[in-house]
């Protein structure tokens, strides 16, 4: 099971994103929209040496993760790129975006519960639906949009890669949150 932390959107601090890169996360996600490229490319970059194992995403530059070698997640309204530039990852608001964007490396399933200024949430059993009807092979899945350890029992499936959250990780103990979150995913989700 794969945990994306997804930076909060506060800027650079080098003691919180060392606490949670250090956690147990197995991949990171800086998505920092007010970050000047350098800035940005220099955040990215101490991640790597801070934290080598951990996966790195960058949300929205491909100029950044270019640079840097790692992952790029596009946002919604990114224009569509080349496969085989960077590790792609996008958003899955509906499934009707499966076709389009089933050759990505990683899709985050958005919102599984209620978040804030996100849209309907899917809910547990449209998501297990949704998730029943996939081939077993594909990018990986992750869930995000209010997941959090107490909720992710209810969503654990095998064609589920795993979780990925913002405030779990940035508002608690990340190393509590992770092995929370890591107990949780070995639950069997009702229904299954």
């Amino acid at each position: 099971m794969i945990l994306l932390a997804i930076t909060p959107g506060t800027g650079f601090d080098a003691g919180r994103w060392k606490s949670v890169l250090r956690s147990g996360v197995d991949a990171f996600l800086i998505r920092e929209k007010e970050l000047p490229t350098r800035q940005l490319l220099a955040a990215a970059r101490w991640c790597q040496d801070t934290a080598p194992e951990v996966a790195l995403w960058v949300a929205g530059r491909l100029d950044v993760a270019w640079a840097a070698g790692c992952g790029l997640h596009a946002p919604e309204a990114y224009p569509d790129l080349e496969t085989g530039q960077v590790p792609l990852s996008r958003p899955l608001h509906a499934e009707s975006q499966w076709a389009d964007r089933s050759a990505v490396a990683q899709l985050l399933v958005s919102p599984v519960f209620s978040s804030p200024g996100k849209g309907a949430p899917w809910g547990p059993g449209r998501l297990r639906r949704f998730l029943d009807s996939l081939p077993p092979a594909g990018p990986r899945l992750l869930a995000l949009g209010g997941v959090e350890p107490a909720n992710a029992a209810s969503i654990s499936h095998p064609r589920l890669g795993g979780f990925a959250a913002i405030r779990p990780f940035w508002d608690g103990a990340p190393e509590r949150v992770v092995s929370a979150f890591r107990q949780a995913g070995t639950q069997p989700s009702p229904g299954l």
